[in-house]
C-alpha cells in the first residue's frame, strides 16, 4: 500500500519544471499565496515563509515522504491539536459553556481542522448535509448572500432508482461546496429505515442496504468528482433519535452485517468517500466511535477504507447535557479504535489526550496512524491547494437539476380512472390543504439547508399556467403564513433541535366546499409531514392522520364525486405515513416527498403530464404502523426514557418481514406506478450453474400511450439449509431510459458470489449454500413478472472474516 501511495503521489522532476514554467511565477506573494523558493531551477512554495526549502514543501518527493517529515517534526501538543476540531461556534447552546470555539472560515460550518503555520498547513473546513450545503446565508459586515440550494431530501432521492441522476445531483452539490469554499460536505446518510417512526429517515434512503448503498455510491462519486470530499455517515446502527448519544443497540452479528453495515459496504468500496462519520449510539454495549471491530477491522482491513474517521459531533459524551458538568469522551479508547478525528472537538478532550500521550497511556504510533490519515486527507483539499472559490456556484443550474431529480423520485401510488395527468389548464381547480401554500422543502435539523426560496404547490402550479380558485387561494394564503409564524415562534422557544409540528388545516364547511365542487373540475389536496435531528415522530397525528385532515378527505372527496369531479392527494412528507384507511377516497395520490426547493414546479411537471412518473419505493408502506417487525422495539426500554433497544426482528426489516411472513402491506416495497404500460420478456441466464458470476437479461417494452421509464428489479430467493432466510431478496435493479411507445430496452443484471450468500456466525464467514437459486424480475417486490432458476452446485465461502460485534444480553432473534 505505502508503495503505491508513494507511486501516485509523486511528482516527477519533469512535472515540477513545467508546473513551475506554467503558473507559478505569476502568483503574486500575498496572504494566500505564500513566497516562492527557487532551488536547482525548481520552484517551490515557502508554505510556512521561514525563507527555506522543508521537506514537506519539497513536491519532488511523495505525499506520503512529505506528510511523514511533519508527523517527525510535530510535538505531542501539535499531534493533539490536530487529532481534535476546532470546535462549532453556536454549539454552547446546546452544551453550555465549553470553552474556545473558532469560527472557521466559512460561517455556519459545522467545524474543521486547525492550521499549523509553521508546516504551512492551513486549517480546512467542514459542512452540512444530505440536502445540499448548509452555511449561513448571511454574514457580518457583508452585504452579498450565500444561498444554497435545498436538494430533494435522501427517501426523494433514493426513489429515483437512477444512478445516472444521483450522480448528476451529487456533482451539484459539489459545486456549491467547492465555491463555497468548503472542503467535506458531511453527507450523504444512509442509516437504514429499520422503522418509519425514525425523526431522521427523511435524510436516509431505504429500508434496503443495497438501495441505500448504490444511492450514497453515485452521490459520492458526483461529489467527489469535483476535488471535494463527502463524509457517509452515521457509522452504523444509528436507526433512532430518542437518546441517540447513549442508546444501546442490541444486535446480532448477522444482522449487523447482512442489514447495517452493507450499505456502507457498497459505498466504501464502489466510490472510496474521504471520511467516515462514527454515529452516537452504543452497539453491543460500546460506543460506536470506540470500536476496533467496526472502525479498524471491518472498515479498514476487511473492505479497504482509506480515508479518516471523524466522530459525529460529541459522539461519545453520555449527553449534551453532561457536557458543561465537565463529561468527556473517552479519547484513548476512540484513537485506538481508529476514530482519528474528535469533532467539534473541546478543551476536556485536548487535555486528556495530550496527558494521555505525554504519559504513554496513548501510543505514538497510534496517534502517529491517525495524524497521518488526517494529513492525507488535508493534503487532498481544495485549501490546501489554495483553491480560489467564487463564492458564486451556479445556483441557475443547480435549481434545474433538483426540480428534475425531485420530479424522477415522484412515486404515483394511485390512479383510478387516469385521474392524472389533469392538462386542463382552462378549467378550474381547487387547492385545499395547509402545506400546499406553506410548502414543506425538507426535514429539520443539520439536513435542513439555508435556501433562497421555496417553490410552493400554489406556485408550481400558477407557473404552470392552470387557473386556480381564486377564493380558496385569497383564503388560504393569509392563513397558511399565520400557521408557519405561529410554528416558527414555538420551535424558537424550544430551542435549537425542537422538532417541526404538523401545521392546522382550515375549517370549511360543507357548503362552501359544496360550491367548490360545482365551479372548480379537479380538486388537489395536500398532507404535509415534517420531522427532524433530535426527535422521533410519533403513531398519532403523525404517523397516522390526523382527525381534521380525514374530515377533510371526506367533505372534499364526498362534494366532488357527488359532482363526478376527480380529487387527487398529493404528500408532500419525508417519511411513511398510514395510506390503507383513507387511500380509497380519492382518486389518485402522488408521493411529492419533500422534493427540495423547486417542489412546487416538480409537482406541476408531474401532475400536467409533461414528466410521466418513475419514481418507487424504497421502503413499505405498512396497512397499520404495528404491522411493522420492530413496532414492538422502537424506540426502547424504558418507555419513557430507553436506555437500551434490541433488534429482535434480526434480518427481517421491511419487506424482508413483510415478505417472509405473508403481511399484507399498503403498498409494497418497489411499487410505483405510471402514466403508460410496460411488458417484461426474454429472461436469460447466462449460466444455468452459478460458477464467478452470473448475467441475468430481460426486455422491458412500453406498451401504453405515453413515453416513460421504468425500474427493473432483481429478487433472489437463496435455499435456506443452513440458517433462515427472507423470502427473497434484491440483489440488482436498473431503470430504463425513457422508453417511447412501443420502445423496447434490454437490460442486463449481474450477481457476484456475495449476492448468493448469508453471513453464517457459526462460521464467521459469508456462504452461499448449493442447491437452487430462484430469480424473480419484477416492477415491485410482490408484482413478480418473471422468474428463472440456476443451480449452485458446490457450497461458495466467499468471504471469511473475523468474529466481531459480541453481544452484550442474549436475546431470542425472530425466525420464520
Amino acid at each position: 500500500m505505502k508503495q503505491k501511495i508513494i507511486k501516485t503521489a509523486r511528482v516527477s522532476l519533469l512535472t515540477a519544471l513545467v508546473l513551475s514554467n506554467l503558473s507559478w511565477n505569476t502568483i503574486p506573494n500575498d496572504e494566500t499565496n505564500p513566497p516562492l523558493l527557487t532551488v536547482k531551477g525548481f520552484k517551490f512554495f515557502d508554505l510556512n515563509r521561514n525563507g527555506k526549502l522543508d521537506l514537506w514543501e519539497d513536491t519532488r518527493l511523495s505525499t506520503d515522504q512529505r506528510i511523514d517529515a511533519i508527523i517527525k517534526e510535530m510535538t505531542n501538543a501539535e499531534k493533539v491539536e490536530l487529532l481534535i476540531g476546532t470546535g462549532m461556534p453556536g454549539i454552547e447552546v446546546l452544551t453550555g459553556p465549553v470553552g474556545d470555539s473558532k469560527q472557521g472560515l466559512v460561517p455556519g460550518a459545522a467545524g474543521g481542522t486547525a492550521a499549523f503555520e509553521r508546516f504551512g498547513i492551513p486549517a480546512t473546513v467542514v459542512a452540512d448535509g444530505p440536502a445540499g450545503l448548509r452555511i449561513a446565508p448571511t454574514r457580518d459586515n457583508d452585504t452579498k448572500t450565500y444561498y444554497a440550494t435545498a436538494f430533494p431530501v435522501g427517501t426523494a432521492l433514493a426513489s429515483t432508482w437512477n444512478k445516472t441522476l444521483l450522480e448528476e445531483v451529487g456533482k451539484a452539490m459539489g459545486n456549491e461546496v467547492k465555491e463555497y469554499g468548503v472542503d467535506v460536505l458531511l453527507a450523504p446518510a444512509l442509516n437504514i429505515h429499520r422503522n418509519p417512526l425514525n425523526g431522521r429517515n427523511f435524510e436516509y434512503y431505504s429500508e434496503d442496504p443495497l438501495i441505500s448503498g448504490k444511492t450514497a455510491a453515485a452521490i459520492v462519486n458526483g461529489i467527489q468528482s469535483q476535488g471535494v470530499g463527502t463524509s457517509i455517515k452515521h457509522f452504523a446502527v444509528n436507526n433512532e433519535e430518542t437518546n441517540r448519544l447513549t442508546i444501546n443497540a442490541h444486535v446480532s452479528e448477522r444482522a449487523i452485517r447482512e442489514i447495517y453495515l452493507k450499505g456502507f459496504e457498497i459505498t466504501v468500496k464502489e466510490s472510496q468517500p474521504w471520511t467516515i462519520m462514527s454515529s452516537y449510539n452504543k452497539l453491543n454495549g460500546e460506543y460506536t466511535s470506540a470500536r476496533k471491530d467496526l472502525l479498524t477491522e471491518v472498515l479498514r482491513n476487511e473492505w479497504g477504507f482509506k480515508g479518516i474517521v471523524m466522530t459525529d459531533w460529541f459522539g461519545g459524551f453520555p449527553g449534551f447535557e453532561t457536557i458543561s458538568k465537565g463529561s468527556n469522551s473517552d479519547v484513548v479508547q476512540q484513537m485506538i479504535a481508529g476514530n482519528d478525528l474528535l469533532m467539534p472537538g473541546i478543551p476536556v478532550q485536548k487535555k486528556a489526550l495530550l496527558e494521555a500521550l505525554n504519559s504513554g497511556k496513548l501510543s505514538q504510533e497510534v496517534a502517529n496512524t491517525n495524524a497521518k490519515r488526517i494529513l492525507e486527507y488535508i493534503f487532498r483539499t481544495p485549501t490546501f491547494a489554495k483553491y480560489k472559490y467564487s463564492d458564486k456556484p451556479n445556483l441557475t443550474k443547480n435549481a434545474e437539476v433538483t426540480r428534475n431529480a425531485a420530479a424522477e423520485g415522484m412515486v404515483l401510488l394511485r390512479n383510478e380512472n387516469n385521474a392524472l395527468p389533469f392538462a386542463n389548464k382552462q378549467k378550474e381547480v381547487s387547492l385545499f390543504g395547509v402545506t400546499s401554500y406553506a410548502w414543506i422543502t425538507g426535514g429539520t435539523g443539520s439536513g435542513s439547508v439555508n435556501n433562497k426560496h421555496t417553490v410552493s404547490l400554489l406556485e408550481g402550479l400558477t407557473a404552470s399556467g392552470y387557473k386556480l380558485d381564486k377564493e380558496l387561494v385569497d383564503l388560504y394564503k393569509p392563513y397558511a403564513e399565520k400557521e408557519v409564524a405561529a410554528e416558527k415562534e414555538n420551535r424558537k422557544a424550544k430551542g435549537i433541535l425542537a422538532l417541526p409540528q404538523r401545521l392546522s388545516e382550515m375549517k370549511m364547511d360543507d357548503a362552501f366546499i359544496a360550491r367548490k365542487a360545482a365551479s372548480s373540475e379537479i380538486a388537489f389536496v395536500t398532507l404535509g409531514r415534517n420531522s427532524g435531528e433530535g426527535g422521533d415522530r410519533v403513531v398519532d397525528n403523525d404517523f397516522n392522520m390526523a382527525n381534521e385532515e380525514i374530515e377533510m378527505l371526506d367533505k372534499i372527496s364526498k362534494a366532488f364525486h357527488a359532482k363526478g369531479k376527480k380529487v387527487v392527494a398529493i404528500l408532500n412528507i419525508g417519511g411513511v405515513i398510514e395510506t390503507a384507511s383513507w387511500k380509497d377516497k380519492v382518486d389518485a395520490i402522488l408521493l411529492a416527498w419533500q422534493p427540495g426547493q423547486e417542489g412546487g414546479h416538480s409537482v406541476a411537471d408531474v401532475v400536467s403530464g409533461k414528466i410521466n412518473p418513475s419514481g418507487k419505493l424504497t421502503m413499505t408502506f405498512p396497512m397499520k404502523y404495528s404491522d411493522t417487525s420492530s413496532a414492538k422495539n422502537f424506540p426502547g426500554i424504558p418507555v419513557d426514557n430507553p436506555k437500551e433497544v434490541t433488534y429482535e426482528e434480526g434480518v427481517y426489516v421491511g419487506y424482508r418481514y413483510f415478505n417472509t411472513f405473508n403481511i399484507k402491506p399498503s403498498y409494497e416495497f418497489g411499487f410505483g406506478i405510471s402514466y403508460t404500460t410496460f411488458d417484461y420478456s426474454d429472461v436469460k441466464l447466462s449460466s444455468p450453474t452459478f460458477n464467478d458470476k452470473m448475467t441475468v437479461s430481460v426486455t422491458v417494452k412500453n406498451t401504453g400511450k405515453t413515453a416513460g421509464k421504468e425500474v427493473v428489479q432483481l429478487y433472489l430467493s437463496a435455499p435456506s439449509k443452513s440458517i433462515d432466510k427472507p423470502k427473497e431478496e434484491l440483489k440488482a435493479f436498473e431503470k430504463t431510459k425513457e422508453l417511447k411507445p412501443g420502445e423496447s430496452q434490454t437490460i442486463q443484471l449481474n450477481l457476484s458470489p456475495k449476492d448468493l450468500a448469508s453471513f453464517l456466525e457459526s462460521k464467521s464467514a459469508w456462504i452461499a449454500e448449493t442447491g437452487a437459486y430462484k430469480v424473480l424480475i419484477g416492477s415491485s417486490s410482490l408484482n413478480i413478472k418473471k422468474t428463472a432458476e440456476f443451480s449452485v452446485l458446490n457450497e461458495i465461502t466467499v468471504e471469511k472474516v473475523k468474529k466481531s460485534f459480541e453481544l452484550d444480553s442474549k436475546f431470542t432473534e425472530l425466525k420464520p
